[in-house]
């Protein structure tokens, strides 16, 4: 079978798998400048020595497509010059083992289609995409028609987490719940000019961010939304409480807000989480990137630089230019409002007329998520990664126990629950000798990657947002707002890109996707280390960790060390390479009732669309990796959820080409056709059973 021809393969830079187009508008391009984390604390890796680019394709008839195991065309995630991959070590003599439960399903082949691929034997739908009505009046979606007042009412525009929560007394049916990380414009409005957004453009992206929450039901056709009581639009002006110690703080009060304690809107809501009591968590990740200066602006103070520096902050034009619209967003003109954004955000699905909050206590950086974890006596653990290279991975632990049932007393007491607790930052150690670490990715002489840590103090949170800092030198108040500062300041591991943080229901273990970090061993850069063990880290790995969830330690190893499965750098737990679906770019997570781990990625650099992959977790089949879909050309997976009979993922950004637009597609998913490139939530089943069995 033939290898994509090269020059059909865009270079980015040797920087991402994502085109430019997404990373512009996703984080404000992030991966083409330095990395924030300028601390001075110890890396990993000097502690033991002292102790389609997306390489897309464009639209081609005929190109054939790489198969299971097969070497990339290029280097994955890196420049142009073609790297020599070793064979896989592992044994192929025996028979690999059964499948295990839920995994039994005929592994679907890396692929460059529009389109979403399932199985053999398995059925898609869509279940809802950009612009389908969510209130009763919306209008039905028109491209050529999209306004503030539409979208308002519509579903918002790059699905990415998804929660399914089901509706007590009404079997079949559940509330969707789906956060909108961001808007690209080139794909949204036709004729659209980069320099000079119409105002009616801005209002309409606003809207087009936030949460939907829709209802669906079961249909033998999959999932279906219905125009229940529930369903609502949360945007980015949508009111918000802000809790914990920052609120009423000198550092988030404004003009418009001079209590500090109501914001306006959420931003770039990347993962989330489903909590034990019927809430939905939701992560303001790349916040940053929605504000903006004109050219040559200056921060008020050095102090406020600082600050602005470590979070990304960019004293210069937008990308969507919503400065010019609202001056909140130009930090030059409303200093504080930048450091209202950056929390986790609680939604009430089944309150239409609650506020949602924004929980200070659990820390300010980009979240990738926050999810939940009970221990025997009700403790409440949420862990969160924080999604920069060389940034942190944090746990919450509350000083509540959990109450059980969604009564009005129960759901009162335990949306507070997340406000009163200690805030955690992850320190990693090993005991492995140094010289067996060289950034090759080479396992050390035990065959594993692993080691122990323990989880440092940051903030302490009492009732009514009283809180003792845990950190030196910092107030509570600065803990809260700058919680960056304080983990640097702690002395906290930095990662490739802590993404997604999963606790497995079955065993308790904790699962993290990091997903890539190319400036890993770069002049300058620290080296690899155990937890981070190849430098030019393209293709991400997945670390599992054994969590005293209440407590302060911890051991680790890596599950995956992900990539071409024929490459020496790669490790599938210990799993015949040669039998393995080839994974890049771990970023979502999710375990179906087996206990088997299932992951989206986000930026595929082995020359193929994204998609969702089952990993088994125990036993002879630890380490198997089988792919259970792909999304369509330029498209990124999110937000996975697993039923037993019932699989549905966000299909974000389909189309996103740097030489593409609205006006020149490259994708017509999923209409076909003329049709419009739309980001929609997919279901998959089976019609004669299980999912994998």
């Amino acid at each position: 079978m033939a290898l994509l021809p090269l020059n059909l393969l865009i270079n980015h830079d040797g920087r991402s798998a994502r085109q430019r187009i997404t990373c512009r508008y996703r984080c404000g391009d992030a991966c083409s400048h330095p990395a924030p984390n300028t601390s001075d604390n110890a890396y990993f890796g000097d502690l033991v020595r002292e102790a389609m680019s997306r390489r897309s394709a464009l639209k081609a008839a005929g190109v054939a497509v790489l198969a299971v195991g097969a070497g990339s065309a290029l280097a994955a995630c890196g420049g142009a010059e073609t790297k020599p991959t070793a064979q896989s070590t592992a044994t192929t003599s025996a028979p690999p083992p059964a499948p295990p439960a839920g995994m039994n399903f005929a592994a679907v082949a890396p692929n460059i289609e529009d389109a979403v691929v399932v199985p053999k034997d398995y059925q898609q739908a869509v279940v809802i995409s950009w612009g389908d009505p969510v209130l009763p009046g919306a209008p039905a979606f028109d491209v050529t028609k999209q306004n503030a007042a539409a979208q308002r009412q519509q579903f918002g525009f790059n699905n990415d987490f998804a929660g399914l929560l089901p509706i007590d007394g009404s079997p079949g049916h559940y509330l969707l719940v789906v956060n909108h990380e961001y808007t690209t414009e080139r794909f949204m409005y036709p004729g659209y000019n980069e320099k000079q957004p119409t105002r009616d453009q801005f209002e309409t992206s606003v809207a087009a961010h936030g949460l939907s929450v829709v209802e669906v039901e079961r249909t033998p056709e999959g999932l279906k939304p219905v125009l229940g009581r529930y369903n609502r639009r949360i945007t980015a002006d949508s009111p918000f409480t802000l809790v914990g110690p920052a609120a009423g703080s000198e550092f988030v009060k404004t003009a418009a807000d001079p209590g500090g304690r109501t914001v306006s809107g959420t931003v770039n809501n990347c993962s989330g989480g489903v909590t034990p009591w019927g809430t939905v968590l939701s992560g303001e990740e790349n916040f940053n990137s929605y504000f903006g200066s004109a050219e040559g602006a200056k921060a008020p103070t050095p102090i406020d630089a600082d600050r602005w520096k470590r979070y990304g902050i960019k004293l210069k034009p937008s990308e969507r230019l919503w400065e010019t619209f609202e001056p909140r967003f130009d930090p030059t003109k409303t200093p504080n409002e930048v450091n209202r954004f950056g929390y986790v955000v609680e939604l009430n699905p089944w309150d239409p007329q609650s506020v949602p909050v924004k929980h200070s206590a659990m820390g300010r950086f980009k979240h990738e998520a926050a999810n939940i974890y009970v221990t025997p006596d009700g403790t409440v653990v949420a862990y969160s990664g924080d999604d920069e290279r060389f940034d942190y991975m944090y746990k919450f632990v509350s000083a509540k126990q959990i109450q059980p049932g969604r009564d009005g007393a129960a759901m009162a007491h335990n949306m507070t629950i997340l406000d009163e607790g200690t805030l955690y930052v992850a320190k990693l150690s090993t005991d492995i000798p140094a010289n067996q670490i060289d950034g090759s990715g080479t396992l050390p002489a035990d065959g594993s990657f692993r080691g122990s840590g323990t989880w440092l103090p940051l903030l302490r949170t009492g009732s009514d947002g009283a809180a003792d800092s845990l950190v030196d030198g910092m107030t509570a108040q600065e803990v809260a707002v700058f919680t960056r500062f304080a983990a640097d300041k702690a002395g906290a591991t930095k990662m490739d890109r802590p993404e997604d943080f999963e606790a497995n229901p079955t065993s308790g273990k904790v699962y993290v996707a990091l997903t890539n970090n190319d400036e890993r061993g770069a002049p300058g850069k620290a080296a690899a280390d155990a937890p981070n063990p190849r430098n030019d880290n393209k293709n991400g790995q997945i670390l599992e960790i054994t969590d005293d969830h209440a407590g302060t330690s911890f051991t680790w190893d890596l599950l995956l060390v992900c990539g071409d499965p024929a490459a020496a750098d790669t490790y599938y737990g210990g799993f015949d390479k040669s039998k393995v679906s080839p994974i890049s770019c771990p970023d979502n997570l999710a375990f179906d009732k087996h206990g088997n781990l299932w992951i989206s990625t986000d930026g595929n650099a082995l020359d193929s669309n994204d998609g969702l992959f089952a990993v088994a977790l125990d036993g002879p089949n630890r380490g198997e990796t089988r792919q259970f879909l792909t999304v369509p050309i330029g498209a990124e997976t999110c937000g996975p959820i697993v039923l037993d009979d019932l699989v549905t993922v966000s299909v974000q950004h389909p189309g996103e080409h740097d030489d593409n637009s609205i006006d020149d597609p490259l994708s017509n998913w999923p209409e076909g056709g003329n049709g419009t490139a739309r980001p929609s939530v997919v279901a998959v089943w089976k019609p004669s059973g299980n999912i994998g069995v």
